[in-house]
């Protein structure tokens, strides 16, 4: 949780998936802008295989491609906007949105941060990196994560999301650089994307079951938003 909260659960999961095919629908349009080939696109690239890798329908994904490109003559814009905050019991957390519309975001993440505390810009991003992370997955057997990092020039690596995968942690300006390094090194990259890390996350054990329960609830409230891309909490583990 210290990279990227994540919900917990199948039925969360599977809740969830909707949700998943819009946000990477959103990622794909803005990607797009760059050309609608991803040979030459490297980011829509790489997040049309995060979208393979989750089944996102074909016509679906097409049609974000041609939407994001202009070529079907709708209009796309979206706002890239950060709110910094505290989740129940000052957990720290970014929310990453993109919206078409901030005058309908902004008062939907008031009401959402009343549990906790909405700040204002620069109040917690302090105690956060910003950072490219990569999740890879081995493509060969013995494929050493560490050596691969070393290797392709990441700064860090932790245990990713699934078992036996690795999260990546680059310098922002690395993170294609070091995504088209992995392959080489026996990784087959599953996604790569900017985010924060939080500096001091805060250990879940510290915190009682009841304290947990709210911090998870507070998120899973966040990240339902139809607005939110991503939701970077500081918590370990």
């Amino acid at each position: 949780m210290g990279a990227q909260w994540k919900a917990k659960g199948k039925e969360l999961a599977a809740n969830a998936k909707g949700k998943l095919f819009g946000r990477l629908a959103k990622d794909i349009m803005i990607a797009a802008r760059s050309g609608a080939d991803p040979a030459g696109n490297s980011r829509l690239r790489l997040v049309l295989e995060q979208a393979r890798k989750v089944s996102m329908p074909k016509e679906t994904l097409e049609r974000a491609i041609k939407k994001g490109a202009g070529l079907t003559g709708e209009a796309v814009h979206f706002d890239h906007v950060i709110y910094e905050g505290f989740a129940p019991h000052r957990v720290p957390l970014m929310v990453e949105c993109l919206t078409d519309n901030v005058n309908r975001t902004a008062p939907e993440m008031r009401v959402l941060f009343r549990k906790g505390q909405l700040g204002t810009s620069g109040s917690v991003a302090w105690d956060f990196d910003h950072v490219g992370m990569i999740e890879a997955e081995p493509a060969t057997a013995g494929a050493d994560p560490e050596v691969a990092a070393i290797e392709a020039g990441a700064q860090d690596l932790e245990p990713g999301e699934d078992e036996g995968n690795t999260l990546f942690l680059t310098d922002p300006a690395d993170l294609d650089l070091v995504s088209r390094a992995l392959p080489a090194q026996g990784f087959t990259v599953l996604s790569a994307k900017l985010g924060y890390k939080a500096k001091n996350p805060i250990d879940p054990a510290s915190l009682s079951a009841e304290q947990l329960e709210e911090v998870e609830a507070f998120l899973a409230a966040i990240d339902g938003n139809d607005d939110v891309q991503n939701v970077f909490a500081g918590l370990a583990g």
